[in-house]
């Protein structure tokens, strides 16, 4: 008889991973649900944005259920994959479910492959390139540069500072970007405060979340996908909010 409260353990820390890395609900839902059937058991799994939960018939006729709650998640690509890449390990290759959970369990123990000095350099290319998409010159894409640069290190290491709450952390972002490049503009440095200050605000736009939220509400996870475009709502709000107490501190100064 299989150690249903293992397999239910099993399920909603795999899930959980998949919550905290920014997976849509859909894929969490099919990953869990796999996961079980390649252990046995036909589970019935619900998933909401920060919630889920997972229930399983025992051969006696019993239900168990066991819900986990994630209050805190973000977009980490590495560790999608990481569970991704282990919930189909273990779909196609069915584990002992104690080396299971230990692997599961493993997953956040992985460094980075990313080292964060490649993480900076991404942020000045990417603020680069959106200066110059946006009709800047040279010196436009440099001061935007380090503007990203500038959010890149507020992002990697400023999080204790700026608090875990994403409106507060992206406006305070937002402030220090905008003004960032009002200074290195009066500076000589750029040349188009436009496109000096929006190339560096393009890094904080939450792209990949609209998109799933748009995904997701096609896919008739209606409350999943309303819950995530109201997130980028808020998200874009803490940008404008931020972009205009910049500006106005920039004229007072």
């Amino acid at each position: 008889m299989p150690d249903y409260g293992k397999l239910l353990r099993l399920g909603t820390e795999v899930g959980r991973w998949l919550m905290l890395s920014g997976a849509e609900i859909y894929r969490i839902e099919e990953s869990v649900h796999r996961l079980l059937n390649a252990y046995g058991t036909y589970p019935e799994v619900f998933a909401l944005p920060n919630c889920l939960i997972v229930c399983v018939t025992t051969e006696e006729g019993e239900s168990m259920t066991r819900m986990v709650r994630v209050s805190a998640k973000g977009t980490d690509i590495e560790l999608l994959e990481r569970t991704n890449d282990l919930c189909r390990r273990l779909c196609r290759e069915p584990a002992p479910l104690d080396e299971a959970l230990a692997l599961v369990d493993g997953l956040g123990d992985h460094e980075p492959h990313n080292p964060p000095w490649l993480v900076l350099v991404g942020y000045i290319l990417t603020t680069a390139f959106f200066a110059f998409f946006f009709e800047g010159d040279v010196w436009d894409a440099i001061a935007a540069g380090l503007c990203g640069l500038a959010a890149g290190i507020a992002q990697l290491y400023g999080k204790k500072l700026m608090g875990s709450n994403l409106f507060f952390r992206t406006a305070l972002c937002s402030v220090l970007i905008c003004g960032l490049s009002l200074f290195l503009c009066r500076l000589g440095l750029g040349h188009s405060e436009d496109a000096v200050t929006i190339g560096g605000l393009m890094v904080l736009v939450p792209g990949m979340s609209l998109t799933n939220a748009m995904r997701e509400i096609m896919a008739g996870d209606i409350f999943s996908g309303l819950h995530r475009f109201a997130e980028v709502i808020l998200v874009a709000t803490a940008i404008a909010l931020g972009s205009v107490l910049a500006m106005i501190l920039g004229r007072v100064v």
